[in-house]
């Protein structure tokens, strides 16, 4: 699903997609599902959420759709007794669904297309006459940290979203992706604030804002010439002890845009 990423294949990232919940993690959602829906999870990585939504569906299914076989591989080993979900490896363009849907839902996907029109599009074409759409993500531009971190980890994050533009993904996906709902002939559009605000004394805290230092432990900006190698080392560092010593939260802005056909 996500055309370019860093290093999805790590097995941090299973451990981050393992440790969401909707209560958590896509909370907006909740109030959507019903017994007896046929849904589609595009981009669920290991399916952790794609199995929770099953257990709200009743005798509904759900279908859970990402591109990295490892996180597909691990999901059916973690969810087979799971018996309305099914987890399939494919990219989103070659996709063939087996029938339409009530509901398509989405989350920290979009961000990663570099065609979203088309992606929409496709969206269209699968849902059911007035069946619905959820994209939950991000604006990356407008994060908030408290205090700021320090200027390594700032320098490389401007960078990471400049790395990300000249790829073709959009950095303002949450704040955007209205307007391309609107012009794909979608109806009923929603824009939900879904912001997740992580504070000091929380549970995972420090988990949660090392995100970043998950991101800069690859080396592919490096490799293609958009950073030093001392830099991102050095962001890494710096950014480590500001977690540990001055961090008191960090907010990313998410919003949960939705629209009917």
């Amino acid at each position: 699903m996500k055309e370019k990423f860093i290093d999805r294949k790590d097995q941090q990232a299973n451990k981050i997609f393992e440790r969401r919940t909707l209560s958590s993690d896509y909370r907006t959602i909740i109030p959507l599902l019903s017994p007896g829906m046929k849904i589609l999870d595009v981009g669920c990585g290991t399916g952790t959420l794609t199995n929770e939504v099953a257990a709200h569906i009743g005798d509904g299914t759900i279908i859970g759709l990402d591109n990295t076989a490892a996180f597909i591989d691990s999901g059916k080993e973690l969810y087979a007794s799971t018996r309305n979900l099914s987890l399939v490896c494919c990219n989103i363009f070659d996709y063939q669904p087996p029938h339409e849907f009530d509901l398509i839902i989405t989350a920290r996907t979009m961000q990663w297309l570099s065609d979203i029109p088309k992606a929409l599009d496709l969206f269209k074409s699968w849902l059911k006459p007035a069946g619905q759409i959820s994209i939950l993500d991000y604006n990356h531009t407008t994060i908030e940290w408290n205090p700021a971190p320090p200027e390594s980890m700032l320098e490389f994050y401007r960078t990471f979203l400049r790395w990300r533009e000249d790829a073709g993904m959009n950095n303002r996906v949450a704040d955007t992706v209205a307007a391309l709902l609107q012009e794909a002939g979608f109806n009923a559009i929603q824009v939900i604030n879904a912001d997740q605000v992580y504070k000091r004394g929380e549970d995972n805290f420090g988990v949660n804002l090392a995100i970043w230092n998950k991101v800069a432990q690859s080396r592919q900006m490096v490799i293609e010439g958009y950073i030093t190698d001392e830099l991102r080392l050095q962001a890494i560092e710096e950014y480590t002890r500001w977690i540990e010593t001055e961090a008191t939260s960090m907010t990313l802005k998410m919003n949960d845009v939705r629209a009917y056909v």
